[in-house]
């Protein structure tokens, strides 16, 4: 689930689908499960909720797998994860801003620094990395639910800022506080959403040259396969 970067064009391209698939459900499923706990049980009455369910028919999760998310917000009251964000720089002082889903905040932190220092790069603290981003409602939608004139209509009748097609996915941006409004009026026309998140994008993308390319993309692999990552962001820009 790596964010707004040209990582996650990447790393679909390098296969091991069933290790990935695993990764993704389980990130899928802790989302669902606090976004359930935090608000209502009910995907209709909660826009979170909602967006992570369809996330995860979008990745195929089977529905079981849904329901017993959903479930363990309700039968595990201890169990409580916070939100954390982390910053720093890796290989070639690319900016990089993790978020991830704990219980165990410790664990999370020894565990990212870990990561960085062995990449060669360095964790720092709130805002040494952020201030290289700004945060935006990102919606996404697969090409083959509507084409692209549609889309772009529907998107700024609805108050979205943006509306770009991709190769595979038509992409809406909109403000962060805007973000489920947007939604509620595109859920009008269209049904199935690929993800409704909120991204951090770079204002300036630093440039990876193919020799670097392995170590950023290993690095990134390595942060992904930590069990309370959930998103990645980077102002890395690999070159084709």
């Amino acid at each position: 689930m790596a964010g707004h970067s040209h990582w996650a064009g990447i790393k679909h391209k390098k296969g091991k689908a069933d290790k990935q698939r695993s990764k993704i459900f389980s990130k899928l499923s802790k989302e669902i499960t606090v976004a359930a706990k935090l608000g209502d049980k009910d995907p209709v009455m909660n826009p979170r909720l909602r967006s992570a369910i369809q996330a995860a028919r979008s990745a195929n999760m089977p529905k079981d797998n849904i329901v017993r998310a959903i479930d363990k917000s309700s039968i595990n009251n201890e169990l409580n994860f916070e939100s954390l964000r982390y910053e720093g720089f890796g290989p070639d002082k690319v900016a990089v801003i993790v978020e991830t889903l704990t219980e165990n905040k410790n664990r999370t932190a020894s565990n990212i620094r870990t990561i960085f220092q062995k990449a060669g790069g360095s964790l720092g603290t709130q805002g040494s990395a952020s201030h290289n981003f700004t945060q935006l409602g990102i919606i996404k939608v697969d090409k083959s639910e509507i084409n692209e004139e549609e889309i772009f209509e529907l998107a700024i009748e609805a108050g979205a800022q943006e509306c770009k097609s991709e190769d595979l996915y038509h992409e809406i941006q909109c403000t962060v506080n805007d973000i489920y409004n947007v939604k509620k009026e595109l859920e009008k026309k269209i049904s199935n959403f690929i993800s409704t998140e909120i991204e951090w994008i770079p204002f300036n993308s630093v440039q990876i040259s193919k020799e670097r390319t392995d170590d950023l993309v290993n690095f990134f692999e390595t942060l992904e396969e930590d069990e309370d990552v959930q998103n990645i962001y980077s102002n890395a820009k690999f070159l084709k």
